[in-house]
């Protein structure tokens, strides 16, 4: 028998499992790798959209809130008018402040000027005269006076006061406010606010007055129906001090008299 020369010796061929082995089933474990090895799974999206490009939302603009948009718009408008408002005052005021007072007081209606019209000259007159006087104007808008003034800084009278006093306050630049005695108290209330705590003036009441209210300052007088006339309000802006004739003189440290009789010493 004759024997066959050995071949080279063979290589047992290998073979490549894929996913299943044995009977066709995967080996335990392929399952997870493969799972692991897809980030996801095999569902679209997979766990929670894990491993897929993340989306950019969408930004929706929502409805604009107006309410703090509309409050600022009326805090300009606000801002605006008092703006405006203190142009038009600080114009008007420089306007007041350029014109002569003399002017002022002339655009009053119902303004009487004693000085224009030197009806008589009693009224201008300034000797310092001890006693009762008599005046040509009731009340009296200037001529010879008490040394002696009346307290001006504002002073508030309820009871007549000496004309011859008063006279001489109004030398001083003082306004003299004056009211038919036995006026309702509202309405002396009214002319009161007009005159406390206003330095160079004064007011007190006069029996048989015939207007309401009078004012006077050095030469000048206006008579008025109301307390609630603008015109007061304006005389006394007018003519407070500018209508001195005594220019620095001081209206402190006078005298307080009531009645009729003026204090001579």
């Amino acid at each position: 028998m004759s024997m066959s020369t050995p071949g080279p010796e063979r290589v047992p061929s290998t073979v490549k499992v894929d996913k299943t082995s044995g009977q066709g089933k995967p080996p335990a474990g392929a399952k997870k790798a493969s799972s692991a090895a897809k980030p996801g799974g095999s569902r679209p999206g997979g766990a929670k959209g894990k491993g897929r490009k993340p989306v950019t939302p969408v930004k929706v603009a929502g409805s604009r809130n107006w309410g703090p948009i509309a409050v600022a718009g009326v805090v300009v408008l606000i801002a605006v008018g008092i703006i405006g408002y203190g142009v038009y005052a600080a114009a008007k005021s420089s306007n007041e402040a350029g014109t002569p007072w003399q002017e002022r007081a002339a655009s009053i209606d119902g303004i009487v000027n004693f000085r224009e019209n030197n009806s008589d000259a009693s009224i201008a007159a300034r000797n310092h005269k001890s006693g009762v006087l008599t005046y040509k104007t009731s009340p009296p808008v200037g001529g010879d006076h008490n040394p002696r003034w009346e307290n001006c800084m504002g002073d508030v009278y309820t009871q007549p006061i000496p004309n011859e006093h008063a006279v001489h306050s109004l030398e001083h630049g003082a306004v003299w406010l004056t009211y038919k005695q036995g006026m309702p108290e509202d309405q002396v209330a009214k002319l009161k606010s007009k005159v406390e705590g206003q330095p160079y003036t004064f007011m007190s009441p006069i029996a048989n007055l015939d207007k309401n209210v009078s004012l006077q300052a050095w030469g000048y007088q206006l008579k008025v129906d109301t307390v609630d006339d603008t015109r007061i309000d304006e005389f006394i802006k007018s003519l407070r001090q500018n209508a001195t004739v005594e220019p620095q003189a001081v209206c402190s440290n006078g005298v307080t008299v009531t009645g009729t009789t003026p204090q001579d010493s």
